[in-house]
């Protein structure tokens, strides 16, 4: 009988991942920014599920909510950081309004949620799993943003790995490629400064040309990440279907070549002790 805290479970993997668990009969404390968009889900579940506030920002918040799946289940054995939103659009076309409160939900957020779990899991074990994306893998122009946000969830991510190891703690870097959920429609924001100069590269049109079109089924997903957080083997890292799988392979590729490359040079750079 797991438990389970998620975050951003008004729509996309959060919700799907907070349904799939409650229907195999685990425990799940469901949370969003706006309780009222998730209350409804809960009640087929006859107290299995409950739903919380939860503004991933506020670290009160996330310790209250915590405190709340203790009070209500003795505690959770996994966590899912899946908050977030994405950000396109060109590096110069982005103003601070605009990229500042990406950061603090991807990341800040992530931070303060995993911060006022970890008491509870360092206790008896457990789950991290941690929602990245293939973005965090490689960035691509016009992406830049949330290829940097996605980025620091990965460091963060395998840096807990190490720490957490020691108390039976497990961290799952989940990396999708293109699924068909929420994301490309309520989870995206577009830089409004667009510049001509960046056309070709700022992924403008990005958003109405792939959304409702994304090759991935959201439910077979969620039906790998339950089954990685059941392994005894799960891997640190989690590419989701073959968009995400063909990023890591041109990444892995592209880094060896330039190691390979610029070896005999670039490795040759400690104090001469002869």
């Amino acid at each position: 009988m797991k438990t389970w805290l998620i975050t951003g479970c008004s729509s996309g993997f959060g919700q799907r991942l907070a349904l799939a668990a409650a229907q195999r009969g685990n425990r799940v404390v469901a949370t969003a920014r706006d309780v009222k968009s998730i209350e409804e889900m809960a009640r087929p579940f006859d107290g299995r599920m409950i739903t919380l506030p939860l503004d991933v920002t506020d670290a009160a918040a996330a310790k209250a909510a915590v405190a709340k799946a203790v009070e209500t289940f003795g505690g959770f054995d996994v966590l899912v950081n899946n908050a977030g939103y994405g950000l396109f659009g060109a590096i110069e076309e982005a103003t601070s309004e605009a990229y500042r409160p990406m950061f603090e939900v991807n990341v800040f957020g992530l931070i303060e949620t995993t911060r006022a779990a970890l008491p509870v899991l360092r206790r008896s074990g457990g789950t991290i799993v941690n929602m990245s994306s293939g973005a965090g893998i490689a960035g691509s122009g016009g992406a830049g943003y949330y290829n940097a946000a996605k980025f620091a969830v990965e460091g963060i991510s395998e840096a807990l790995a190490g720490e957490l190891k020691p108390f039976g703690i497990r961290v799952l870097i989940v990396e999708p490629g293109p699924f068909r959920t929420d994301f490309l429609g309520r989870s995206i924001t577009m830089a409004a400064n667009e510049m001509p100069e960046y056309a070709a590269s700022s992924r403008r049109h990005y958003r109405e040309t792939n959304n409702g079109n994304q090759a991935g089924d959201p439910d077979k997903a969620v039906a790998v990440i339950l089954q990685a957080v059941d392994a005894d083997d799960a891997p640190l890292h989690l590419p989701l279907g073959p968009a995400a799988h063909a990023i890591a392979e041109r990444k892995l590729a592209s880094f060896r070549s330039d190691i390979d490359a610029w070896r005999h040079i670039s490795i040759v750079t400690d104090f001469d002790h002869s």
